[in-house]
């Protein structure tokens, strides 16, 4: 029998809140302010930080053709199982602080677009570090990231390592939410920067 999505989900949540952020699944409001922020003509490669039970997802394959590579990385281990099931053609891992090597591995060495919804405000100081480390270095020169927060907390950090080209705030969510669309400079070599 196949957990409905928002049961699956606060399961999630109960478990372990520092990693799933949020009681309910992502709304088709802010799902929809996702997809608008993506150029997705330009779109060969794109990995989900952070999927959850898929309500970004959906989206995300409703606007890619079949050649283009998805990785989805979720930590936790049923709300995976369930992606499998539902995008066998995508590719799947559960830390996004291996995201250089994993899509590496898959012989990708840059990245055009990551989606990121991961609870960054729980995370500690370092790995808030670590894992922006790997979203910088892993995007293609003019990659973007879209990235939805429930606050502007990361607006600092995102704003020393990449160009931070609007933050919209979407209402009908819950909790209310922040997106952010940000760039990696076309001119910055990540392979001379210190990470």
């Amino acid at each position: 029998m196949n957990i409905p999505e928002y049961q699956l989900f606060l399961q999630g949540f109960l478990k372990n809140p520092q990693r799933v952020g949020s009681i309910l699944p992502s709304s088709r409001f802010l799902a929809a302010k996702i997809v608008q922020s993506v150029p997705w003509n330009e779109v060969k490669s794109v990995a989900e930080l952070g999927s959850g039970t898929g309500a970004i997802t959906r989206y995300i394959k409703a606007q890619l053709t079949d050649s283009a590579k998805v990785f989805l990385f979720e930590r936790d281990k049923k709300m995976r199982e369930s992606l499998k099931v539902k995008y066998p053609h995508f590719i799947f891992h559960s830390n996004a602080s291996y995201l250089v090597k994993k899509i590496n591995q898959e012989g990708i060495n840059q990245l055009d677009c990551i989606i990121c919804g991961l609870p960054f405000f729980n995370f500690t100081s370092e790995m808030q570090e670590t894992i922006l480390s790997q979203i910088v270095r892993s995007l293609k020169p003019g990659g973007v990231l879209i990235a939805y927060q429930y606050s502007l907390q990361m607006k600092k950090k995102f704003t020393e390592q990449l160009i931070i080209e609007k933050i919209e705030f979407v209402p009908y969510n819950f909790p209310p939410t922040f997106v952010y669309v940000c760039r990696r400079d076309e001119l910055i070599d990540v392979g001379k920067s210190s990470f």
